[in-house]
């Protein structure tokens, strides 16, 4: 087992290169880009994120308006927005940035950096981006823990449950409500919450409606934090949970099923085992292997990216906003430092499913691939 989770790490090293490589590539082609947000915050054509996305005024997708005709007061420069301005200017811009060096001297500087967790400095917070992760860390802890551990603690009872009674009426409305539930897009159902629990409704004006805190939350006593706390979190976590847990809950059925018809479980049934000893004492920790696969994928998604339109909705300032910001922003400093902890965080979530193969079923060794 050694041997093997040796080979992982190692392993990790190209998958990471690999990642942050194409990312960079991807970079470099496209528009727009620091220097140009700069110019177009002097010149006073800075733009929302939406119209920047949409291709308004002054967006990302509008340079050929602003390039259309020439003038004798044209600029040569290659940057949007750089007309009548000094080029010692834009050249002291590209040293702020990095972009006075090669495209490969800035991705090896990178790469030398990031392998010593030294992520410097966003380019428009004037803080470090450690610092700026460490500040949004809490949301996404909060949002990505308590989604996935509600999911996973309703879907696989229920999963179980509708495999034992497949085909029974049981299994029909809960089929359905799963299904209905999936079929809701997870901000729609967030709207939903909001106007009928949330603060100002006027149903069951019970759930806070922005931040995971109330202001007086330190002057609380323990009891009220606790209480304020589940509070301001039930509304995003129940909005989250909807999708995943419809997912969770057919995948565990399915695969639960799949064992329940395997000769192993007829022949356990013949020597007297009770059904709840067949199911808990050799079925589970077979069917529950497909169900642990699928883990790394939902919690890194819940805990990172999935987590966007609900921080949007319950004004949650979290790392999925922060990404989409920093991308919309281009602040390259951000954007490279959360993909490479990202995916790194990732790749060792993926190294741990697979260990937790081995204590669900012993039988399983990786290192010499036999079962």
């Amino acid at each position: 087992m050694f041997a093997y989770v040796a080979r992982r790490l190692l392993l990790m090293i190209p998958t990471l290169l690999g990642i942050m490589l194409i990312s960079f590539t991807i970079v470099q082609f496209a528009p727009g880009g620091p220097v140009e947000r700069v110019l177009a915050q002097l010149q006073g054509n800075d733009t929302s994120a939406t119209s920047r996305i949409a291709g308004g005024a002054g967006g990302d997708f509008s340079g050929a308006q602003q390039h259309q005709g020439g003038g004798a007061g044209e600029s040569t420069s290659k940057y949007r927005g750089a007309q009548g301005l000094d080029p010692a200017f834009i050249k002291q811009l590209e040293a702020q940035f990095g972009f006075d060096k090669p495209a490969p001297v800035r991705f090896g500087l990178m790469l030398w950096n990031y392998l010593r967790f030294d992520f410097g400095k966003s380019y428009f917070r004037d803080t470090p981006v450690l610092q700026l992760i460490k500040e949004k860390l809490p949301v996404s802890i909060s949002l990505g823990l308590w989604m996935t551990l509600l999911s996973y603690s309703i879907s696989i009872p229920l999963g179980i449950r509708k495999a034992v009674k497949d085909g029974s009426s049981f299994d029909t409305w809960t089929s359905a409500v799963v299904i209905i539930g999936y079929a809701i897009p997870g901000f729609l159902f967030a709207i939903l919450l909001i106007v009928l629990f949330g603060e100002g409704s006027s149903f069951m004006p019970f759930f806070p409606l922005r931040g995971l805190t109330s202001e007086n939350w330190a002057q609380l006593p323990w009891y009220d934090k606790i209480l304020d706390y589940v509070r301001h979190i039930t509304l995003p976590i129940l909005s989250m949970a909807l999708g995943a847990f419809a997912t969770s809950t057919l995948l565990t059925k399915n695969s639960f099923l799949d064992e329940i018809r395997k000769q192993y479980v007829l022949t356990a049934r013949m020597k007297g085992l009770s059904e709840r000893q067949v199911l808990y004492g050799h079925v589970f920790r077979n069917a529950m292997l497909i169900v642990i696969a699928g883990f790394p994928g939902a919690f890194i998604s819940a805990f990172f990216t999935g987590s966007l339109l609900i921080e949007t909705v319950f004004s949650l300032d979290g790392l999925g906003l922060l990404s989409f910001e920093s991308i919309v922003n281009r602040d390259y400093a951000v954007v490279f430092a959360n993909l490479y902890i990202f995916s790194l965080l990732g790749l060792v979530v993926n190294l741990l499913s697979d260990l937790t193969y081995t204590w669900i079923d012993p039988r399983i060794d990786f290192e010499t691939r036999e079962v």
